[in-house]
């Protein structure tokens, strides 16, 4: 797993910026391309917008997405305060002249993120990574209609949901009898 050690204050240190919605990644693309033109990649180290993999069925096809955990945001890990706190003026314009940039959160005293929640939101992107999460949370109790499998097309109440497997186990009427089936969370839908 990926940990951040403490850092000292003229250290880099991870900062969160405030984006026009749906800009994030053109922020991001903006400020790595800029990055050697001004040459202050001595100042910025990387660029983040976390995401995770989030699957859905469209059209009877199972698809997978990028999700972002905070829509509008980015990280950036970079050297913007001195050892006294100042902000240095080289990275603070570079990173103020970005087009689609609100601006850091905190405004013109921008805080550091802590490193615990750098270390939280990096363990989040690395254990989403690779498992695809449900676009649909389901509950306990809801009804759902069946959308793929032997029981497409039948209408069930959930009576457990087990996230880590992304699997759904629900009652389903066949001839009059309660049957139990487990299903994978992309193959139900609300009714």
């Amino acid at each position: 797993m990926i940990m951040v050690e403490q850092e000292t204050k003229s250290e880099f240190q991870w900062f969160v910026l405030h984006t026009l919605s749906g800009q994030e990644n053109k922020v991001k693309d903006s400020i790595e391309k800029r990055l050697k033109i001004d040459e202050i990649d001595d100042l910025i180290k990387q660029v983040l917008i976390p995401t995770e993999k989030v699957a859905e069925v469209k059209k009877g096809k199972k698809t997978t997405s990028t999700r972002k955990f905070y829509p509008g945001y980015i990280l950036v890990h970079m050297k913007l305060l001195d050892e006294k706190g100042r902000l240095l003026d080289r990275p603070w314009y570079f990173i103020r002249d970005t087009p689609g940039l609100i601006g850091f959160i905190g405004g013109d005293r921008p805080v550091p993120l802590k490193i615990d929640e750098v270390n939280s939101i990096l363990s989040q992107i690395e254990e989403r990574q690779d498992k695809a999460t449900p676009k649909v949370a389901f509950e306990k109790g809801e009804t759902i209609k069946v959308t793929d499998g032997p029981f497409q097309n039948f209408t069930g109440v959930i009576d457990e949901i087990d996230p880590s497997r992304g699997k759904l186990k629900i009652s389903v009427s066949i001839f009059g009898r309660s049957t139990p089936v487990e299903l994978e969370y992309w193959q139900a839908e609300r009714a």
